[in-house]
């Protein structure tokens, strides 16, 4: 059911992110998909919390509001990166970077045990990025602001990763709660910004609705399915195993965006995706 989730989930995200890139013009697109999540899911939010009547103490709290920061940088940083580079550099890089750094902290802090071919898995992965990111061959002329917000994107996929692997595990807090949550501080930080900038954010929804309702439904879906399967499998294996969208973000770069394509980008990708398979069924 793990696995299910998780590839149903990379699906999801691959193809969110799409439709993330194809709006990456616009400066109000994170405020746009964040009010249409939170407006759909808040029904399931209020069901949850009169069927459950969820009591959270002080560390429910703590780690609920790492999560909201955590998303709130990772979905700037993503937007940021496909505003000045292709989705094809950009997602594999954080989608590899992301659970390298997952994986080695599940180890570190949560016990977990490094295998012969988790080992072996992590290699593939930083290999894969160093391909993608153009950096064997002629690393003067590699995309640096590409590169840079692609490993950003990373390290905020690892820490909201631990933190609310944690939150559904140890915590036992609701995963529909969790992305909720993110979505509400999201809304709440953006929404000044979006006032003030008002007349765009209407001329942006206009131009811009059928990608941000696309996100508002995927976005949020995907995730829920891989918080579900964290209750039931190792972070360290659920964490590598989603990135499987590596290579579908790569193909919809390449095919449906016109973006140029090198052989290494490639071949860099499919060490990632070999990579993350390796550590995900690593015993």
């Amino acid at each position: 059911m793990a696995l299910v989730a998780v590839l149903l989930a990379a699906t999801a995200h691959a193809t969110w992110n799409l439709f993330a890139k194809k709006a990456a013009g616009a400066r109000h697109f994170v405020w746009l998909y964040s009010v249409g999540s939170t407006v759909l899911y808040l029904p399931v939010i209020v069901w949850i919390c009169i069927q459950h009547l969820p009591h959270f103490e002080g560390r429910h709290y703590l780690a609920l509001a790492a999560t909201s920061v955590l998303h709130l940088g990772y979905s700037l940083s993503l937007q940021a990166g496909y505003r000045t580079s292709d989705l094809s550099l950009v997602y594999p890089i954080a989608r590899g970077f992301g659970p390298s750094l997952s994986f080695t902290a599940a180890v570190l802090l949560l016990g977990e045990r490094p295998t012969v071919l988790s080992a072996v898995g992590l290699l593939l992965i930083v290999a894969g990025i160093l391909l993608v990111a153009g950096l064997t061959r002629e690393p003067h002329r590699a995309p640096r602001k590409g590169i840079f917000f692609g490993l950003l994107t990373g390290m905020f996929i690892a820490a909201y990763t631990i933190n609310d692997g944690w939150a559904v595990k140890v915590l036992a807090i609701s995963p529909f709660i969790v992305d909720f949550t993110g979505n509400s501080l999201r809304i709440l930080l953006l929404t000044p910004m979006a006032w003030r900038d008002r007349e765009r954010v209407v001329r942006e929804m206009r131009e811009h609705a059928g990608s941000a309702a696309v996100v508002s439904v995927l976005g949020p879906m995907g995730y829920i399915l891989v918080l579900f399967a964290m209750r039931v499998a190792p972070i360290s294996h659920i964490a590598p195993a989603r990135e499987l969208a590596t290579l579908a973000g790569a193909y919809m770069g390449s095919k449906l965006l016109r973006e140029r394509t090198t052989p290494e980008r490639v071949i860099g990708a499919v060490c990632i995706v070999v990579g993350v398979v390796s550590l995900s069924f690593a015993r």
